[in-house]
């Protein structure tokens, strides 16, 4: 099985940076604060999810017993007004474990259904990579997770120490939290290679750290996070606080590969 980091640092890393932008960006308050109570339930499905080592046949059940009430609970408490009447309906009246296993099996839902799908999927697939591997149907091209096959959620450049040392671009799973590499010339939907094809749109002055990396061709983009500019980055929540970007991006007819966990 793959080495992993202590769960207590990586969760510790993510629940600190979530409070710094919410600090710092009054738009990202309210997404942030649910992500806060997420990442309690999250911490704790991961530790559990390594203990129980749960079969994958029985994952979808696993998740809605161990992580889905986790989740439920954060949503409630934490999410905006209409998370939370859509998720007390899902529990009233919801075929939860269907939900679940449908999401597993890479089907289309609504915004409800997939964020408590993947809400609850994201910290036991992490925490499981082998498991994770089970869920990929067949061989992966480069713009899908060699692990999973799910889509890449965002792209970094991680922080290497050394000024003259060029890091290689990696996409970061939206499903397992895998990461791979991909060239830095290559668009992560469609494979275009073309550079002119692909243009970057930032905002230095506000988020010097964060850029859309677009694709003429296939009018999909991704958000880049770099760590060289900015070490405290944690690319899964620092992509959560790019919402300007979420918005220059789509009102230039770009839709994201894929939104994140807050829907955008």
């Amino acid at each position: 099985m793959a080495l992993l980091a202590e769960p207590t640092t990586v969760f510790a890393a993510r629940r600190d940076r979530a409070r710094e932008l919410g600090a710092r960006f009054e738009f990202a308050q309210e997404p942030l604060r649910l992500y806060l109570a997420l990442v309690d339930a999250h911490e704790r499905a991961f530790e559990r999810a390594i203990s129980d080592q749960p079969k994958v046949d029985d994952l979808a059940d696993y998740l809605v017993r161990v992580a889905l009430p986790g989740v439920m609970e954060a949503a409630v408490s934490a999410g905006p007004e209409r998370l939370r009447e859509a998720v007390l309906s899902r529990f009233d009246e919801g075929d939860l474990e269907g939900i679940v296993e449908s999401w597993l099996g890479g089907e289309e839902a609504d915004g409800t259904d997939t964020f408590l799908a993947r809400a609850s999927a994201a910290p036991v697939l992490e925490a499981l990579p082998e498991t994770a591997s089970a869920l990929r149907s067949a061989e992966t091209d480069d713009g899908h997770c060699p692990r999973c096959g799910g889509l890449p959620q965002l792209a970094v450049f991680g922080e290497t120490g050394e000024a003259l040392l060029t890091s290689p671009r990696k996409l970061v799973c939206s499903r397992c939290a895998n990461e791979w590499v991909l060239s830095r010339m290559t668009c992560a939907s469609c494979g275009e290679t073309s550079g002119a094809k692909m243009p970057i749109l930032s905002d230095v002055e506000h988020f010097p750290h964060l850029r859309i990396d677009a694709c003429e061709i296939c009018r999909r983009y991704l958000i880049t996070v770099d760590q060289r500019k900015d070490p405290r980055a944690v690319p899964i929540v620092d992509e959560l606080a790019a919402l300007p970007l979420d918005l220059v991006a789509a009102e230039r007819g770009y839709t994201k590969i894929v939104r994140n966990l807050m829907g955008f």
